[in-house]
């Protein structure tokens, strides 16, 4: 007996371990995006979804700028420091910075009464809300059709919510099983990315792949995998890491970068270091976010330090 596809919009945000949301939230796309155009005076026809597809999100940054990912800070919200509506606060008050990146797993009960007021606070300390870090949702290489389905059937919740806030960019993950031919994963994996990017492309929504494990770390699979995909709100996120003898992230973000919508900034061992990492990005014509996920508030710090010297 084939697995039944989790398809229903109710039942999504049961999908994995992500937030726990309540039911009521998750309405259909066409009452969400009608939701969205009367906050956005955008004129949202409701009737397709090509019909909204005057609004999508380009980049238009001309500069480089500095966003604090929140996985940095994790152990303070887990901690019970501060929650995720707090984020636009902590994010100028403490570091001054313009842009913010999120963990969906980090969003308490996102109903629209929720998102309304993270963007009202993002808006009152003038933070640009960047893009949604999206995990435990499934794998962007499953090795059979109906768990390529579901993957992107569970990512559909946070391009809407994406697109709610107004983020450029989701990030996912693709690592594949242990042991699975190259190949069959790129296969897969363009599957998955292609149906995702069939819900995304109208919401104006980029969607890229973080280096978390898996074929996600080898960086010429990568780059075939986006040039397979061929499509231009498709890429990568680089995560610099830190330099080891299993991960050349020096490699790694030389093939990458050239394909990024954004990337994770980690303060390397020595200054002279990170300079390397921001110098191969900016070689490659990167224009865009450095999204600082070094750990702690001192690290952070440090991290906006040598930024700011090297860009």
């Amino acid at each position: 007996m084939k697995k039944q596809i989790n398809t229903s919009l109710e039942n999504i945000g049961k999908a994995g371990n992500s937030a726990s949301v309540t039911p009521a939230y998750w309405q259909s796309r066409r009452n969400f995006i009608q939701k969205s155009a009367l906050l956005t005076g955008a004129a949202i026809m409701p009737s397709t979804l090509a019909s909204f597809s005057n609004t999508k999100i380009t980049s238009t940054m001309k500069k480089d700028d500095i966003s604090l990912a929140q996985w940095a800070l994790v152990d303070e919200i887990k901690a019970g420091k501060w929650k995720n509506l707090d984020f636009p606060r902590i994010a100028r008050e403490i570091f001054d910075l313009n842009g913010i990146e999120f963990v969906n797993t980090l969003f308490e009960v996102p109903h629209v009464n929720y998102l309304n007021q993270l963007k009202q606070n993002a808006n009152d300390h003038g933070v640009e809300l960047v893009l949604i870090m999206v995990d435990a949702e499934g794998d962007g290489a499953e090795p059979t059709p109906e768990l390529r389905k579901q993957f992107a059937v569970n990512h559909r919740k946070w391009i809407d919510i994406a697109h709610y806030l107004g983020c450029q960019t989701i990030r996912t993950n693709c690592r594949a099983p242990k042991d699975t031919d190259l190949k069959e994963a790129l296969k897969w994996a363009t599957e998955s990315y292609q149906m995702l990017l069939e819900y995304a492309k109208p919401a104006g929504i980029k969607v890229c792949i973080e280096n978390h494990g898996g074929v996600s770390d080898d960086p010429d699979w990568m780059v075939d995998l986006v040039k397979k995909v061929d499509d231009p709100d498709f890429g990568t996120y680089p995560d610099w890491r830190g330099p080891s003898d299993e991960f050349d992230n020096v490699g790694y973000l030389k093939k990458t970068i050239p394909y990024a919508f954004g990337q994770s900034y980690r303060n390397q061992p020595t200054e002279e270091q990170s300079a390397q990492m921001i110098k191969i990005s900016q070689d490659s014509g990167y224009k865009g976010w450095y999204g600082i996920e070094s750990t702690g508030r001192e690290a952070i710090h440090e991290g906006i330090k040598i930024l700011k010297k090297y860009l």
